[in-house]
């Protein structure tokens, strides 16, 4: 079941900032990373821990913005791309920092969100992508393995292939709809 968000500007004549946009853009990434961890939970996967259910969310967001990279490859230039992703992930740290605040873990969590964010985005450029499909298996399989190493230990050998065939579909889809409508994007 795709999450509903609101994903359209209330003016739609004015123009946007990179950072409103990357504001936006990783308002809806988070949402769905939180949603992913809601489904595995919903889906009797085990976690036990707030601080366990911030490290998935975390697999999901550096997931779903490295797609987003990867949609902006062929139509920003390499400095619009750069600037779109770089205030999405600035955005996104701050949302996981109050996140981690909130269940009483105080100190600086941002820079070991893109010390990783910066590893999975190494990890995900060897991996397929193509439009109109999407994250190809071997960069499904990757999300996957990185979520799996972060959940319990009972539902392991499970996780990769749910992640794979049920959440990846259903994040992009509400994915490129959030992208569609706020970058003005034609994505099939």
């Amino acid at each position: 079941m795709a999450i509903r968000l609101k994903t359209k500007w209330h003016d739609k004549e004015r123009e946007r900032s990179v950072e409103e946009i990357g504001g936006a853009l990783a308002f809806t990434i988070w949402r769905l990373g939180m949603e992913g961890v809601l489904h595995l939970e919903n889906e009797n996967f085990q976690t036990d821990t707030q601080s366990q259910r911030m490290d998935i969310a975390m697999e999901f967001v550096i997931f779903l913005l490295h797609t987003v990279d990867r949609m902006a490859h062929d139509r920003l230039t390499d400095e619009e791309r750069a600037g779109l992703i770089i205030a999405t992930a600035k955005k996104l740290a701050t949302f996981l920092q109050e996140n981690r605040e909130s269940i009483g873990q105080m100190e600086d969590h941002r820079p070991a969100f893109i010390a990783l964010m910066n590893q999975r985005m190494d990890d995900y450029a060897a991996c397929s992508y193509a439009e109109p499909e999407g994250p190809g298996f071997s960069m499904r399989r990757t999300f996957g393995n990185h979520v799996t190493g972060v959940m319990g230990e009972r539902d392991r050998k499970w996780v990769t292939d749910y992640v794979m065939d049920i959440e990846t579909p259903e994040a992009m889809k509400t994915l490129k709809r959030a992208v569609r409508s706020l970058l003005g994007w034609d994505l099939p």
